[in-house]
Parts: structure tokens; C-alpha cells; sequence
């Protein structure tokens, strides 16, 4: 699922450094960040408030790598939520957010919490372009369950969206996680109002496409757009030399176990799909060694 911005759309992915912040990270207006929380743990009870944790959030950074982008905030009951976009590959992003979770865990103990009865609860949010559980839902719930599936604790909860795996066309969304799901896979693809499902009418997503729509932006906004555009693709380019190069290392030792292992020329090539002139330089570096 592509998020990068170009010239010729109207609106901004949210799936982006911009959209994200824009969005999720809107500090004047919390309605579409205080619904999108709500219907994305599935509660039933309605979030009043929220306070961003502001040692996170202004520490945003974005990984050359995969574009990960982070928001903490709290609300009025101070349970706390942690909120991961990425566009790129995740191969640890389990880990990841245990670490956060965790961190912020330690964070509220050392705050002089402790009576463990009395901790607030912990939402780690992950919200992934790409395909990574090997489950067929788009969304999933993660707590600490025994052998049997049966709840041992619920304090940190893990939510995980896979943006790929939601298929659901505009007249089958009916809840508010289905409507958050369709308008982040689809609202940077609209070239017309007229194309609008009309639950994007809606008070809180209205909120977040006004945001996202490039021809209310001032001119400050679209200079810094344009930054966070060019500096996207330099990302892209950073980060295609490195599979370049890393897959050239890979290929390079491949031919040097074969060549140690008295192969020719023609079965390097053939092993590691390789030209001739490539198994020759890697021979001339392990003669010349």
C-alpha cells in the first residue's frame, strides 16, 4: 500500500508524516483522535479527553527505513495510549511495541504507583500498510491469556491494523473501526467531492479530511508538506542503496562459500544468480587476501 504523497492528489495519505500529525497529532481539535482511540479498542464508552505526553510526542522521528511514525497521549481516566504508523516492512514490530508498553509500564511504577491494583490501563496501538499476522482479520486484540486462550490480565492491551487485509467496500462499513479503516485506505485516492461516502459527513472524520485536504492549506503548511516530501524520497533512495547493497554482501558471501567449496565459475553464477564478472571479482578478493 503505497503513502506517499504526490503532486496531483487532493488529499494527504494519513498514513504519512503530515496526514499522521495532522490527524492523530491534531492538538487543537481531539474529536477524530479521541473517536478513531475509541472505535480502534473497541469500547463502548466514549473518550472525553485526551493529553498528549508530550516527552513522545514531540520526539516524533521517522525511521529512514520504513517511515515509523509515534504518538503518546492519555485520557481523563489517565489510561494511556501509544500509537505506531507504518508504511514499510515491520519484521519486529512485536517487540516493539512491548518495549513501549513496557517503558511507559515502568514509567507509571517509578511515578510512586504502587499499588499495582491502582495502574491504568495501556494501549499499544500498531497500524501497518502491510500484511505481518498470520491471521485473516484486519484488526486484532492482544492480552495476556494462559494455555487455555482464557484472560490473565488485561492492563496492557496490544491492537494491531493491518490496513491491507481490509477489503470492505463504502456500504458495508457500518462501525466506527470499519469507517476509520476505509477512510485511511481510501481518502488519498479521492479526486472528487462527489466520490465522499456519506459517513465522512460525520463530525470526526470531517475533522481529520479537513486536515488532510491540500487546498486549505496555508502557505507555510504546503512549504512544510513539500519538505517532508523531498525528504521521503530521499528516504526511499537511502533506503533502496542499503537493500542494494545489502543484498550485494549477501550474494558475495554466497560466492565465496562456493568458490571455497571448489565450484566453478559457471555454478557461482547459477547459485546465486550472479554474472561471471561478479563471481571473478569476488575470486580476485579472495586471492588477493
Amino acid at each position: 500500500m503505497e503513502a506517499l504523497y504526490t503532486d496531483d492528489q487532493i488529499f494527504i495519505p494519513i498514513i504519512s508524516d503530515y496526514g499522521f500529525k495532522a490527524t492523530f497529532g491534531n492538538e487543537a481539535n481531539t474529536l477524530f483522535l479521541r473517536r478513531a482511540l475509541q472505535a480502534l479498542i473497541k469500547s463502548e464508552v466514549p473518550i472525553k479527553e485526551v493529553k498528549f505526553d508530550k516527552n513522545t510526542f514531540e520526539g516524533i522521528t521517522q525511521d529512514g527505513r520504513s517511515g515509523i511514525f509515534d504518538l503518546a497521549c492519555t485520557d481523563e481516566n489517565d489510561n494511556h495510549f501509544i500509537v505506531e504508523m507504518q508504511y514499510g516492512d515491520a519484521p519486529y514490530f512485536v517487540q516493539r511495541m512491548k518495549f513501549y508498553a513496557l517503558h511507559k509500564f515502568n514509567a507509571m511504577v517509578k511515578r510512586g504507583k504502587f499499588d499495582y491494583g491502582t495502574l491504568t490501563k495501556i494501549y499499544c496501538v500498531a497500524i501497518l500498510a502491510n500484511d505481518i499476522l498470520p491471521y485473516p482479520q484486519f484488526h486484532t486484540v492482544a492480552n495476556l491469556r494462559n494455555e487455555q486462550g482464557e484472560l490473565f490480565d488485561d492492563q496492557m492491551t496490544f491492537i494491531t491494523v493491518e490496513l491491507d487485509k481490509f477489503t470492505l467496500q463504502e456500504a458495508d462499513c457500518q462501525t466506527d473501526l470499519q469507517k476509520l479503516i476505509y477512510t485511511m485506505r481510501t481518502i488519498h485516492t479521492v479526486t472528487q467531492t462527489t466520490q465522499f461516502p456519506k459517513f465522512w459527513d460525520e463530525a470526526w472524520l470531517k475533522v481529520a479530511i479537513d486536515e488532510l485536504d491540500s487546498r486549505k492549506m496555508t502557505p507555510d503548511e504546503k512549504a512544510s508538506l513539500e519538505i517532508l516530501i523531498a525528504r521521503n524520497a530521499e528516504s526511499v533512495k537511502a533506503e533502496s542503496r542499503k537493500i542494494k547493497e545489502a543484498e550485494q554482501r549477501v550474494k558475495a558471501e554466497m560466492v565465496t562459500n562456493a568458490l571455497n567449496m571448489s565450484l566453478t565459475v559457471e555454478q557461482c553464477t547459477k547459485l546465486a544468480n550472479v554474472s561471471a564478472d561478479f563471481v571473478l571479482s569476488v575470486q580476485r578478493q579472495l586471492t588477493a587476501k
